[in-house]
Parts: structure tokens; C-alpha cells; sequence
């Protein structure tokens, strides 16, 4: 058997890949302490990275707005980005100077009706001990050793007087460190918005180098419509959590309920995780209003199941519509795996990694199933 050029760089390949799976496998710890060191080396421009694609969709729609019809200028891009940055920054400060008075507000309040809750919930056990006095016998009979408990107490405070320091020391640390990193992939991220055209030649140019073009243009195309999907992906869940705690703090407006506005802005942010977001701020909905009254309780759920089928069966599809193309088995395999691995960041990068993934094999399957068909049919041509 004669060996072509492109054979043996195959075996080539194949051997080194096996060396380095073996040696991987073998020294698995090393490799995986190598990967940790690497991460937090590399971790400001992933995050800058990440902040350069977050800005890049709302930044896409100023520019198209400057731009226009007209030919793009050299000053539209940084007009776009300042803007853009403005922009959020601009809506993060308003929610944050919106929220924390009306935050400080319910703080006292809750400080106010925790006392009178807990009263009310005293005399309600008192007139459940009376009605059944064998739960009293019950708690009698159970002994608490007082002396071990108190120097239980006295030996964790003793201990965590001395670990005060050390933890108000890392905790300045971890501040000043993850400043510096944001500010670093802040920077990182202006760089990327700035030269984002000449770096997605780079790297079509670079893919091109090392990789057969057929093979370069199916990476190509799959890096293109990964861009897409997340693109869209974000733009609409952004869109859909805004519209949700729109509806809520309206609604509960209008029905002169409680903590309108908290919840309201609580449920527009955890609507951004798929599928339980919006039951998170739920849950946190029904807490509040249990220091109400019940009947505030059961009217909020009552509007939280209204205003969530009416989102979920009108507006989702309109707003975030076949942009991520995954039927909804895929997506609650994916947020639950996503969770589990990398916690709210993963529920929101698994749905649309794996809606690419499934488009991908789909494309796949069919192509195969195309030309099984083509070969059965010159099958049946000879016969």
C-alpha cells in the first residue's frame, strides 16, 4: 500500500493527538491547574471579550441610525460607541438611583411589619397550643443541653473575631481585583468595538491559513451564525425582560398593590434567565407581599400567572420569535446544564451555544440523508 503526502500527515496528526490525549489523561490534575492558571491570566480580555459583545447590539442599531443611507464616516464608529456606552450606563445609574430609595424604603417597612408579623404569628401558635395541648407535651419532653450550646456560641464567636481581619482583607482584595479586571476588559472591549472589522479579517484570514478552505469555510460559517444567534438571543431576552417588568409595575400600579415598582424592576432582571427567572422574582414577590397580608399574596400570584401566560403565549414570540430555533426540550436541557456548570452565566450561553449545536447537526443530518437518498436512487438506476 503506497502512502500519499496527505495520509501521512494524517497519521501524523492522529499520532500527536493521541500522545496529547494520553499525557492529558494521565496528568489530568496538572492539566487541569494549567487551565485554572491560564483563565485567570487570560480572564480581563475574556471579560472584555464579553463586554465588547454585550455593546456590540445595541451599538449595531446607533450606527445604523447615524449612518443612515449616507456613507459611513470615520467618526460614526466612536460617535456610536460613546453613545452606546451612555446609554447604558445611563439606564444603569437610573435603575440604581430609582431602586435603592425605593429599596430603603421597603427595608423599613419590612423592619416595621416583621414585628407585628411575628406577633401575629405568635398568637396564632398560641391558639394552636391550646387547641391541641399534646404538641406542648411533645416539646417538653425534649431536652436541650443549654451549657454546650452557649459554649458552642461562645467558642464560634471567638473564632470568628479572629477571621474578621483576614476575611475584611481578602474581601479588599477581591474588590480591587475585580475592579482592575473590569477596568482592563472595559478598555480591552473599546479596542474590539473600535477595530472589529479589521479583526474578524484577521481571523478569517488566519482560519484561511491553517485550514483547508472547504474546512474554512464551514468554521467560517459556523463562527458567522454563532455571532447571529447570541446577537439575537440577547437582544430579544433584553427586550422580553423589559417588557415583562413593564407589565408587572403598570399592572400592580393600577391596582394600587404594594412594592410596585421593586418588583417591577426585581422581575424585569431575572427575567433574563430563561424559564425560572421570572419565577425567582416571584418568589421574592410572594415574601414581600406575606408582610402585607395573605389576600395581597394570592392577588399577586394571581397577576404574576396572568401577566406570565400572556408574555409567554404573545409576546415572547413576537419579540424574541425562531431567533434561537431550539424546541423547548433543548432549551430546559440546556438552562438546566448550564446552570449546574457555570450557574446564571451558563443558563444564559447554553440556550443559544446549543441552538448552533442543533442547527449544526440538523444541517448535518439532512446533508447525509441527501446523499444516502441520491445513492439509493442510483441504486435503483442500475438495477
Amino acid at each position: 500500500m503506497k502512502l500519499t503526502g496527505d495520509t501521512v500527515k494524517k497519521i501524523r496528526g492522529l499520532v500527536l493527538f493521541t500522545i496529547v490525549a494520553a499525557v492529558a489523561a494521565v496528568h489530568y490534575r496538572e492539566c487541569l491547574a494549567v487551565c485554572g492558571r491560564l483563565l485567570h491570566i487570560f480572564f480581563p480580555f475574556l471579560l472584555g471579550a464579553a463586554i465588547a459583545f454585550v455593546l456590540n447590539v445595541p451599538m449595531r442599531q446607533v450606527e445604523r441610525l447615524l449612518t443612515g443611507r449616507r456613507e459611513r464616516k470615520k467618526w460614526h464608529r466612536p460617535a456610536s460607541l460613546l453613545i452606546t456606552i451612555i446609554l447604558v450606563a445611563g439606564v444603569l445609574f437610573l435603575v440604581v438611583f430609582v431602586v435603592t430609595p425605593e429599596v430603603l424604603r421597603t427595608m423599613v417597612s419590612l423592619s416595621s411589619s416583621i414585628p407585628a408579623f411575628m406577633e401575629k404569628t405568635l398568637r396564632q401558635a398560641e391558639t394552636l397550643f391550646a387547641q391541641y395541648p399534646q404538641i406542648v407535651d411533645y416539646l417538653n419532653t425534649i431536652e436541650i443541653d443549654w451549657p454546650g450550646m452557649l459554649r458552642q456560641i461562645v467558642d464560634f464567636l471567638r473564632n470568628g473575631a479572629t477571621s474578621v481581619l483576614d476575611t475584611t482583607v481578602s474581601a479588599a482584595v477581591s474588590i480591587v481585583s475585580g475592579v482592575t479586571n473590569f477596568g482592563i476588559g472595559f478598555i480591552f472591549s473599546i479596542y474590539i468595538l473600535l477595530q472589529k472589522e479589521v479583526l474578524c479579517s484577521q481571523a478569517k484570514r488566519l482560519v484561511r491559513a491553517f485550514v483547508p478552505e472547504r474546512t474554512a469555510v464551514i468554521v467560517i460559517g459556523i463562527m458567522r451564525k454563532t455571532e447571529r444567534t447570541f446577537s439575537s438571543f440577547l437582544a430579544g431576552q433584553c427586550a422580553e425582560a423589559l417588557i415583562l417588568g413593564t407589565m408587572f409595575f403598570v399592572t400592580m400600579t393600577v391596582l394600587k398593590m404594594p412594592y410596585a415598582l421593586l418588583i417591577g424592576v426585581l422581575i424585569a432582571f431575572t427575567a433574563l434567565i430563561p424559564i425560572f427567572g421570572a419565577f425567582i422574582g416571584c418568589a421574592v414577590g410572594v415574601f414581600l407581599m406575606l408582610m402585607v397580608s395573605p389576600f395581597a399574596t394570592l392577588e399577586f400570584v394571581a397577576v404574576f400567572f396572568i401577566l406570565q401566560q400572556i408574555e409567554g403565549n404573545l409576546i415572547y414570540p413576537h419579540v424574541v420569535g425562531n431567533s434561537v430555533g431550539l424546541p423547548s426540550i433543548w432549551v430546559l436541557m440546556a438552562v438546566t446544564v448550564g446552570g449546574s456548570l457555570m450557574g446564571v452565566v451558563g443558563m444564559l450561553i447554553f440556550i443559544p451555544l446549543c441552538s448552533v449545536l442543533y442547527s449544526i447537526m440538523k444541517s448535518e443530518v439532512r446533508r447525509r440523508e441527501r446523499r444516502r437518498d441520491v445513492f439509493r436512487g442510483d441504486e435503483a438506476e442500475r438495477r
